[in-house]
């Protein structure tokens, strides 16, 4: 097939492999079998998809914050192709959440339509790491390396999940996670090993992300009661492998003085339920009234 001109070839809507990377946007989960598996509570499995939902978007939210301000402009450009990783992963999670309620509740009625008690993120993903005061680029990486790490291995082992788009959505998200935690721990060892200055930084950030730590890995009774029908990961399991990378990492940076606290953050403490329980701190209820102040503001609105 012949085209006058190049954007007669943008405009078909075949053939778009014409092109280095494509024309159009390829949905993951195109044809994914979307049927509930066999004797899954649908309210649980939405609820579980809100959770791995609303740390991505939280997180691309905070990423995103970052667009102008990076350190140099190759960077600024990685973190906001992170951000829009993040994001795909939560467009796909609120996808599928909405779909199983059955309540007509779309991704942007679940993104820009509940308040904070609603979202279902751990709190790692809503500090402030900066570019505000909380924190800087060093904190920002920290805590891209925790969460990255973290998220990898709930994913690798989310592959085999018994929930075909959950599977699908992991499977993707595995080859994006493991670039962002490289990535991360690429900046972590430089800034670890590089000048006085950069050391402290980069251990402030640790010092900054150390409370949030062992919430990552305290079960919500949803993640156990899937993760026992063989849907869900129990975030528990994950606790051994995340400790031991973030040990590795900080040895290669230089930073052993800070491993023994990091790790001892690391243990689950069922008496600090945080996130998945709906309790937030104030800085999600500041994020979102940005976030969410267009939608807000007309709610009839269509893009």
């Amino acid at each position: 097939m012949s085209f006058d001109n190049a954007y007669e070839a943008l405009a078909d809507e075949h053939e778009d492999t014409r092109w280095a990377y494509g024309t159009g946007f390829d949905d993951a989960l195109t044809r994914v079998d979307r049927a509930l598996p066999p004797g899954v509570d649908p309210a649980e499995l939405a609820q579980y998809c809100l959770m791995l939902g609303d740390d991505a978007l939280i997180l691309a939210q905070r990423l995103a914050e970052w667009c102008s301000r990076g350190p140099e402009l190759e960077e600024d450009v990685a973190i906001a192709n992170i951000a829009l990783d993040l994001l795909g992963q939560a467009r796909l999670l609120l996808t599928r959440a909405g779909e199983v309620q059955g309540a007509g509740r779309t991704e942007d009625t679940l993104a820009y339509h509940r308040h904070a008690p609603e979202f279902r993120n751990v709190v790692l993903v809503e500090i402030d790491c900066g570019p505000g005061p909380g924190g800087d680029f060093a904190a920002t990486m920290v805590r891209l390396l925790v969460f990255a790490t973290w998220r990898l291995a709930c994913f690798q082992r989310l592959t085999a999940s018994a929930d075909p788009v959950l599977a699908a959505v992991a499977a993707k998200g595995v080859k994006e996670l493991a670039y962002h935690r490289d990535h991360a721990a690429q900046w972590v060892v430089r800034l670890g090993d590089g000048t006085a200055e950069s050391a402290r930084r980069t251990g402030q950030g640790l010092e900054r992300v150390r409370p949030w730590l062992g919430e990552l890995f305290v079960s919500h009774p949803v993640e156990q009661g899937l993760a026992s029908a063989g849907v869900a990961v129990d975030p528990e399991s994950l606790r051994e492998e995340v400790a031991e990378i973030l040990r590795q990492v900080l040895h290669a940076a230089d930073l052993d003085e800070w491993t023994p606290g990091v790790v001892a953050a690391a243990v689950p403490d069922p008496t600090g339920r945080q996130g998945r329980w709906g309790r937030h701190t104030p800085a999600l209820t500041d994020l979102l009234a940005e976030m969410q102040y267009e939608a807000r503001a007309d709610p009839e609105a269509v893009w």
